[in-house]
């Protein structure tokens, strides 16, 4: 790419919306310490999430009875689940077929402060994780902190979260997703784990999205570099 190309892109830059997905750096540090995009807050009574074409926040369906994630809820840029993310997931389950689910890492994060609305950009520590299968498919939610929280900065693992509160974020993503009336679970969490094994599911789908986005990851950092 020419300098003249380069300066163009620049110039753009500055005008027009950068894509949450691939637009905002995860960061120098991650994965210990990361960017992460909001897409849902707990006052929300729908659930947001991003359209990957657009960028744009969409209605993905109402909440279902009082079902309220308890968190921050978004994803974690630059990231993506697919073959390296699954097969760490049939490696620690000892199932076969375990695909990945295409799309950016989940995460949920810990604050005092009262985040009004999504469509933000959260700095993260993650702290453990929750391996979950949705239909087949490696669907983990990274459980973080957000940096400088007064409150829950003093979580530096998942064991120092009251089993009340992990139980409590387990039975909201346990059953999102279930019909009304139906008993078949769609969603199953098979484990909770850690901060040194979240650390290890960010870097897999790290390089899940250089596997699947390499020459984009190489035409926005000529860019900006």
């Amino acid at each position: 790419m020419n300098d003249e190309i380069k300066a163009l892109w620049r110039s753009l830059a500055l005008l027009l919306r950068a894509h949450p997905w691939h637009g905002i750096p995860i960061g120098e540090e991650a994965p210990e310490i990361f960017n992460t995009y909001i897409e849902t807050v707990p006052s929300d009574t729908v659930k947001y999430e991003i359209d990957k074409k657009s960028g744009f926040l969409k209605v993905a369906r109402p909440q279902k009875y009082s079902s309220i994630c308890p968190t921050l809820y978004g994803f974690i840029p630059q990231t993506y689940c697919s073959r390296n993310t699954a097969d760490f997931c049939s490696q620690r389950t000892g199932r076969l077929g375990i695909v990945g689910d295409n799309d950016p890492l989940d995460i949920c994060i810990l604050t005092e402060k009262v985040i009004s609305h999504g469509d933000v950009i959260v700095r993260a520590i993650p702290i453990g994780g929750f391996r979950m299968i949705d239909e087949g498919k490696a669907d983990d939610k990274i459980i973080a902190v957000m940096y400088g929280d007064g409150l829950y900065s003093q979580w530096h693992n998942i064991e120092d979260c009251p089993r009340a509160f992990v139980d409590r974020l387990k039975h909201y993503f346990l059953t999102y997703k279930d019909l009304p009336g139906s008993e078949e679970r769609i969603c199953e969490i098979t484990h909770v784990y850690n901060r040194e094994e979240a650390l290890e599911v960010i870097r897999r789908s790290r390089a899940d999205y250089h596997d699947r986005f390499a020459n984009l990851e190489s035409m926005v950092s000529s860019i900006v570099s």
